[in-house]
């Protein structure tokens, strides 16, 4: 299923769909529709009540080197260039393989929402007072009740730092300091290795036909909605 995210009405709109399920792909908002299949769960960390686990801890702890920096969604080649090789190594076989500099640019451009770039660089410990090398990148929506990870890419050669986690970690950080309550992950499979992460930033909750589900600390998940 899908649908056009243009005009005057388009970040309402993409509020309203992405709280039913959908994700937003440049200016189309889209949600898996399988026959006799409803394995793709929507995933929202409950920013204000999560609390890192030992683990996230580490996560941060190696990563404190890093420095996040919100900018307009504007593409650049050095953006490109770790994107390039994100996918030359970790995706060479997907759909968005062949990805040129002109799609690339469209996939950050072509928004009629409330986007920004995140660019994470490693501090600068000089006199100079700039940051330094840029090592990953978020593409992300201000929604009304949060901040959506649209998608996230980093330097296949710095796979060591969790860079992926820390990139949600921080996320969740920005949504508490903004007073927004959730922060939007995408789509969880259950028992599927690829996803099995988004399921460990708990609380959380899962889109269920009957609404929202809270899944807490412990991995308990709720029997009605909570929203």
């Amino acid at each position: 299923m899908f649908t056009h995210l243009v005009g005057d009405k388009a970040a309402d709109l993409n509020d309203l769909l992405t709280h039913g399920g959908f994700r937003r792909s440049q200016s189309i908002a889209y949600r898996p529709a399988c026959d006799q299949c409803r394995a793709c769960v929507s995933v929202r960390v409950i920013a204000n009540e999560f609390r890192p686990s030992r683990n996230f801890r580490k996560v941060l702890a190696g990563n404190a080197d890093i420095v996040g920096e919100q900018r307009s969604a504007v593409p650049t080649s050095e953006q490109y260039s770790i994107f390039r090789a994100y996918l030359d190594q970790r995706h060479r076989h997907g759909g968005m393989a062949d990805m040129t500099v002109l799609d690339y640019a469209m996939m950050v451009e072509d928004s009629h929402v409330e986007t920004r770039i995140i660019e994470y660089r490693r501090r600068d410990t000089g006199a100079s007072g700039r940051s330094g090398d840029l090592i990953a990148v978020a593409l992300t929506d201000v929604l009304s009740d949060g901040l959506s990870m649209v998608y996230s890419f980093f330097e296949p050669n710095e796979r060591s730092r969790s860079l992926g986690t820390f990139m949600i970690l921080d996320h969740i950080a920005r949504a508490r300091r903004q007073g927004l309550p959730y922060v939007y992950l995408g789509y969880w499979i259950e028992g599927s290795k690829k996803m099995d992460y988004k399921g460990r930033f708990l609380p959380q909750q899962r889109l269920a036909p009957s609404g929202w589900l809270r899944v807490d600390a412990s991995g308990d998940a709720a029997s009605e909605p909570q929203d």
